[in-house]
């Protein structure tokens, strides 16, 4: 009776082994399978750079950056020639509405986006972000009427999901060590989106005013003087889109089982020696933090601070442009689109060099949260000076007109840089996708409020020029200020919390 009932627990011992082996391969077999291992297997074995998927980030990221700003140059124009202004001081106002519709449009899909890219993967999004871009950027460079700038404005932004899963993936595919490049490389990809955007609608907007011997009044090009710039982004989305196609996935898929959701490559080696219990408590804790993003308090402040500086950065973007342009009788620069493209171009040239020389060294010595501490402080006394810049003429003007552009890019660049990483170091994997689309959900909705606040108060400034206090363009850069040393304030404890490695 004892050797039955020995040989029945030998056999049952057996059983188990098998059943525990048997679930050993099946968890190796689809680790090979796995992208997101394979890309972790790549960072084991490559402990460089990697600089062909930075590579991909990086133009990527500046597709979704180009048609972003492209438009404000020749807004202003743009808006004129809908004759729906009824007086000139008026164009700033609805010149605010449509470069506020991207930025709305992004604000109420960007979770989805960034849901949808932690269940089915980065590039899928990424590719249909791609797609949108060429579509409907070509689409508003068509547009006839107002209401059709609005709407396709508002489905590029709505559409276009890019920006938080290419956040997620640039941090996946490289070892930590590097993750603060990777988080450079993103906003120096999108900080030079932002200023060669403006650069290309300046040069190429109303291309048969400016070039007559090569694009006539009868062409499509003079009868939609503001497709030409469109047509161009969409021609190298277009091609970006093909390169994606290349992209490796990094997202973990181990199946459907809660039991084998995202475990760590590390622990591949060393899940011999545990049990299928410890493994399972693991996993299951890993999986229920997904739920905890809103109380994650070093993501959500880094959220926040980062969404302040966005309000500024965009109502920055667009009142300069619409600034520049003004005339000099409402204390504008009287600039034409050409000249503003050239500000423009050059300012993406010295923020190249500035992120791919300078920063990571001065990143490295005084850390980010510092770097951004100090941009915003010099943003302020910068800003404080436009109005008196304004007043200038001649060489002078242009040379003071062009550095101050290159400083104040450079400067918010550097501010947006360390937040990006903290945010990514805020949350795992799992999370990862949905934390940058809750970020750029709510970075959207701050930059949708910028361009329509910073039109209605710069065509509120025209018409109050002779006003004792802050008169004219005074009144608009102060209040400019008034929000980047509220972002400034935010940047100290207790607000700002820093996450733990």
């Amino acid at each position: 009776m004892a050797e039955n009932t020995e040989e029945a627990l030998l056999k049952k011992e057996d059983e188990e082994e098998e059943a525990r082996g048997a679930r050993r391969r099946r968890l190796r077999h689809r680790r090979e399978e796995c992208p997101g291992c394979e890309i972790e297997r790549l960072k084991e074995t490559n402990r460089g750079v990697p600089y062909k998927l930075f590579f991909y980030v990086w133009i990527i990221v500046l597709c979704a950056a180009l048609p972003i700003s492209s438009l404000f140059p020749f807004l202003y124009f743009m808006i004129r020639d809908f004759k729906i202004a009824k007086r000139e001081e008026d164009i700033g106002f609805y010149a605010g509405y449509v470069g506020s519709a991207f930025m709305f449009g992004r604000a109420l899909t960007s979770v989805l986006w960034g849901m949808l890219a932690d269940r089915y993967g980065r590039k899928p999004v990424i590719l249909f972000g791609t797609v949108t871009v060429v579509v409907f950027n070509t689409l508003f460079g068509l547009s006839t009427n107002f209401w059709m700038a609005v709407s396709t404005r508002f489905l590029l932004g709505s559409l276009c999901g890019i920006l938080g899963p290419m956040r997620a993936y640039a941090s996946e595919v490289c070892r930590k060590e590097y993750q603060a490049l990777a988080m450079s490389i993103i906003s120096t990809s999108w900080g030079i989106g932002l200023v060669i955007g403006p650069a290309i609608g300046g040069y190429l907007a109303q291309p048969a005013e400016k070039f007559p011997n090569v694009f006539s009044e009868k062409s499509i090009f003079g009868r939609f003087p503001y497709f030409l710039p469109c047509l161009l982004i969409s021609v190298f989305s277009l091609g970006v889109m093909v390169v994606a196609c290349w992209l490796p996935e990094s997202l973990h898929r181990h199946g459907e089982s809660s039991e084998e959701c995202d475990i760590p490559y590390e622990a591949l080696e060393a899940e011999e020696n545990k049990t299928l219990k410890d493994e399972s408590q693991r996993n299951e804790k890993s999986c229920q933090t997904s739920w905890s993003l809103l109380r994650n308090w070093p993501l959500m402040s880094s959220i926040i601070v980062y969404c302040v500086f966005q309000l500024h950065d965009m109502a920055y973007t667009e009142i300069f442009s619409l600034w520049a342009i003004s005339p000099w009788k409402f204390g504008g620069l009287s600039y034409s689109t050409a000249d503003v493209g050239e500000v423009l171009a050059l300012s993406g040239f010295g923020l190249l060099l500035f992120q791919l020389f300078l920063y990571p060294r001065v990143e490295r010595i005084c850390g980010p949260i510092v770097v951004s501490r100090v941009g915003a402080a010099l943003s302020i006394i910068l800003l404080s000076s436009y109005p008196f810049i304004a007043k200038l003429t001649g060489i002078i003007l242009t040379i003071l007109v062009d550095s101050a552009s290159i400083l104040k890019n450079v400067l918010a660049v550097s501010i947006t840089t360390g937040l990006f990483l903290l945010q990514n170091r805020a949350v795992t994997q799992e999370q990862r996708g949905a934390a940058n689309g809750l970020s750029l959900s709510a970075m959207s909705l701050f930059k949708a409020m910028g361009p329509a606040a910073g039109g209605s108060i710069f065509s509120w400034a025209q018409k109050r020029q002779n006003a004792s206090f802050l008169p004219g363009n005074h009144m608009v850069f102060f209040i400019l200020n008034v929000i980047e040393a509220l972002g400034l304030l935010m940047t100290f404890k207790p607000f700002l919390t820093q996450p733990k490695d």
